[in-house]
């Protein structure tokens, strides 16, 4: 598989994966969209192969749908920023944009989840101020963490039972 086949499927995945299209005529149009896209971009070039997939890498990583949520969301906007410095006269460019933009909408909730993310990295660990801090809060953050892992095994043994029936 070359690099431009799996970004059509890293964007197929990512409008199905959300329900934004139950129709195939959708999807089909949105595939022509995108070969259309791809000759912009020349992506036929041998170079685009070069070091492997630049998304696709990443989606194997998260596997819960909730987690998937939140790097999808990171994705569908980094495609957006990519296509706002494109030529938006063409109307093939202008309706993939349209499609991201109403993906990128059911995902407001998941982009602040990864801004959060990106925020705890960037916390100075070795300031004495939020040293003081995160030790003011550990017993709430391992009691979330008890809490978190007692549901997961709750659920884990009611499907147990379930499948025994």
């Amino acid at each position: 598989m070359t690099c431009q086949t799996y970004s059509l499927f890293v964007l197929s995945v990512i409008m199905i994966y959300f329900g934004r299209f139950g129709n195939s005529l959708i999807l089909a149009q949105l595939q022509n969209d995108i070969d259309q896209l791809k000759a912009d971009f020349n992506s036929s070039n041998s170079d685009v192969a070069d070091g492997g997939p630049i998304f696709t890498d990443k989606l194997i990583n998260w596997t819960e749908r909730n987690e998937k949520r939140i790097i999808l969301s990171q994705i569908v906007s980094m495609y957006l920023e990519m296509l706002e410095k494109t030529d938006m006269s063409k109307a093939h460019i202008r309706h993939i944009s349209e499609e991201l933009c109403t993906l990128k909408s059911t995902l407001r909730d998941d982009l602040k989840k990864k801004n959060d993310l990106v925020d705890l990295t960037k916390l100075q660990m070795s300031d004495l101020k939020i040293q003081r801090k995160a030790v003011n809060e550990l017993f709430s953050v391992l009691q979330k963490l008890v809490e978190t892992s007692t549901s997961l095994k709750r659920k884990r043994s009611q499907s147990q039972r379930r499948c025994k029936c």
